[in-house]
């Protein structure tokens, strides 16, 4: 017997589940990927699922948006542990946004930051319109606008119109941030208007003075729109 012969029958005798363990592991089929879990908290959407070695749960904006990028991340030692504390670091986030918010003396409201004013811009759902109002008074900074030039800005053929529009879009601001969007307006001021800005200083009480954005508001829309 040659010694290759015996070489390779010594090789088999001390180790006969060698070629055995290689035949199983060739037939194992690779791990599916792990179910991404979809659910929602406050105004954002939640995913979570196993990433990297450990359960991960991340808050995006809540579809259908403009918006995009992630809003905050948890881990845990299950998914519903990165979930639960991802709802904590949520809450927080808002807890600390809402605390500090700009009390406004002229008409009552407490004013969002502009990293609120972005957020909200970029998810609610705007009409042309009323984007292109926002954009005109963004302009005007602290000079602002009439009524008229408003209704021009935005395509309106009347004031009342674009007035109407242009409280709608301080509403649909004021839900998506759960934001007060009215307190100690003038009497016959349109809700939702507070939270978009004020009316400028007028020479008599005739004139009701130009509408003047937010100087949160004026930045956010500069960066959003």
């Amino acid at each position: 017997m040659s010694t290759h012969v015996a070489s390779k029958r010594a090789d088999a005798a001390q180790d006969p589940f060698k070629k055995v363990s290689k035949a199983r592991k060739s037939a194992e089929k690779p791990k599916e990927a792990t179910a991404i879990l979809l659910g929602e908290h406050s105004r954002y959407q939640i995913k979570s699922g196993w990433l990297a070695g450990t359960f991960v749960a991340r808050a995006f904006p809540k579809p259908p948006t403009t918006a995009r990028g992630m809003i905050a991340e948890a881990t845990g030692a299950t998914e519903e542990a990165a979930i639960s504390a991802l709802h904590e670091v949520i809450d927080a986030r808002e807890d600390r946004r809402t605390a500090e918010r700009r009390r406004d003396l002229q008409n009552g409201v407490d004013v969002p930051s502009v990293e609120e004013y972005v957020e909200a811009v970029r998810q609610i759902t705007l009409s042309g319109p009323q984007r292109a109002m926002l954009t005109a008074l963004s302009l005007a900074d602290e000079d602002g606008l009439t009524d008229a030039r408003i209704a021009y800005a935005a395509g309106y053929k009347s004031e009342a119109s674009a007035n109407k529009s242009f409280a709608a879009t301080g509403l649909l601001i004021a839900e998506y941030l759960s934001a007060g969007s009215q307190a100690d307006d003038a009497p016959g001021t349109p809700e939702g208007t507070a939270l978009l800005g004020f009316r400028g200083i007028t020479a008599s009480e005739e004139d009701t003075g130009n509408w003047i954005l937010h100087p949160e508001l004026r930045q956010a829309v500069r960066l959003a729109l």
